[in-house]
């Protein structure tokens, strides 16, 4: 069963990471026991407080500040805007790294992605990608545009051939909000040379508010998460390539978008049993992946209807199956039950969905720890969680062994003295070697490289 924050905290006696987990993920944590809140004894010892104010991080690790927003960029393109939100990082030539960075901008933002010849899509847009190159040392080489004329680009995944899909959680038609083209959409960015792929959507994985994707590499199926926050809340799809690991640009061929349906589970906050799986998931073509008339999530499924979730966020792939996330659900805003949030697995060779962890919901008291959103896998084994909710934003630790440790605080405050709020985590990454961390706060938009004795 689920358990509340405070239950967990009044077991442990533990008060500086508030946040608790249920479950445990089968091919990174040994045992299936509840996973445990702990301070140090099974991270990295408590936080320090930074004396710059900006990052707190256990004794022996490091920071380097790579890029802040408001900087010029250092093509010469312009000013670095910000909304830092997903991030890959992949390895470059000569021992380099190449991050691609999105930033999640509106309509209304204050400072949007400069627009280049040939890699703006849509010149009225003000989201889009910078890309940052970083010699064997970890200083910056470069910084630049890699696509703009995008809108509000979330999260997104990387391809195995090396390319960032950079996620639109945006279904504005042109002539909202002052567009000229229709947006929705997923595009490719190849960070190295952005010119490759230029600003080209790729219409066949379908148009819809898309929050983050993983790519299965042994089929190519693409994996597709929706941010939808009010009823009807969003689905998890899938695309099948008819190119399937054809390499950069083979997406642009086509193929087929599906929704995935859990018999007899419309909703997937109803499940909150950690180790409750479903061993016979459909999957059902969507009947306009366009959305011409209706958004896909209001579409007609037949009789049986579909699978929707509230907040489907994060989303990767790991050993033979893809986890995703959904951030939180709230009963009063339409979800079946609440919670603080869920990861699910599902093993494509056995069409098995399993609930592996969720974040107990708490209704007598309000602490952080909450609301998972960007997730990755760290080297060692184990994820890193980055939290989005209120009060205080972590970047969480999940050991192997499914205990629970703050690995980074944020401590640029965004509010004001009297009401002080903090920018979420966001894009967390390793260097291909996994010697460095690298992570986004959302607002005032900062990239951050972290270094120290990772295990």
């Amino acid at each position: 069963m689920s358990v509340t924050r405070r239950q967990v905290l009044a077991r442990t006696g533990v008060v500086g990471s508030q946040i608790a987990f249920v479950g445990a993920l089968s091919e990174l944590f040994a045992g299936t026991a509840r996973a445990r809140v702990h301070s140090g004894e099974h991270g990295y010892g408590p936080l320090v407080p930074d004396p710059a104010g900006l990052l707190d991080l256990p004794q022996g690790f490091r920071y380097r500040v790579l890029s802040r927003e408001g900087e010029p960029l250092r093509s010469g393109e312009g000013t670095l805007p910000g909304n830092h939100d997903g991030m890959g990082a992949f390895r470059a030539r000569g021992g380099r790294t190449l991050l691609v960075r999105n930033h999640e901008n509106k309509h209304s933002a204050r400072l949007g992605v400069p627009t280049v010849p040939e890699l703006t899509y849509d010149p009225l847009a003000k989201g889009g990608c910078t890309a940052l190159e970083l010699d064997r040392h970890g200083e910056v080489l470069s910084e630049r545009v890699a696509i703009a004329g995008t809108a509000v680009n979330c999260a997104g995944g990387q391809t195995p051939w090396g390319t960032w899909l950079t996620c639109e959680e945006n279904e504005d038609r042109a002539g909202t909000n002052g567009y000229t083209k229709d947006h929705g959409f997923v595009f490719e960015v190849d960070g190295a040379d952005p010119h490759r792929t230029g600003a080209v959507p790729l219409t066949a994985l379908g148009r819809f508010q898309h929050e983050a994707i993983a790519l299965d590499p042994r089929t190519g199926i693409v994996y597709e998460t929706e941010d939808a926050f009010d009823r009807p809340f969003g689905l998890f799809y899938r695309f099948l390539p008819v190119s399937p690991l054809g390499g950069l640009g083979s997406l642009q061929a086509g193929g087929r978008l599906e929704a995935m349906r859990v018999p007899g589970v419309p909703d997937l906050s109803s499940i909150d049993e950690p180790g409750a799986s479903f061993d016979r998931v459909e999957w059902v073509p969507v009947p306009d992946s366009q959305a011409r008339q209706t958004p896909i999530r209001l579409q007609d499924f037949g009789t049986r209807g579909i699978t929707h979730a509230q907040k489907l966020e994060g989303c990767y792939w790991g050993g033979r199956s893809v986890y995703f996330v959904s951030s939180f659900a709230r009963s009063a805003e339409g979800s079946a039950r609440d919670h603080y949030g869920q990861v699910w697995k599902y093993e494509p060779h056995r069409r098995r969905l399993t609930l592996v962890i969720v974040f107990g919901p708490d209704t007598d008291i309000q602490l952080p720890g909450e609301s998972p959103d960007n997730i990755c896998l760290a080297p060692s084994g184990g994820l890193m969680v980055c939290e989005d909710g209120d009060g205080g934003q972590h970047v969480y630790g999940l050991t192997r062994h499914g205990r629970v440790y703050a690995l980074a605080r944020n401590r640029q405050t965004i509010g004001t003295p009297q009401e002080p709020e903090w920018g979420e985590f966001a894009g967390v990454a390793f260097a291909p070697d996994g010697r460095t961390m690298y992570v986004n706060v959302y607002r005032p938009g900062t990239t951050f490289a972290i270094t120290g004795p990772w295990r």
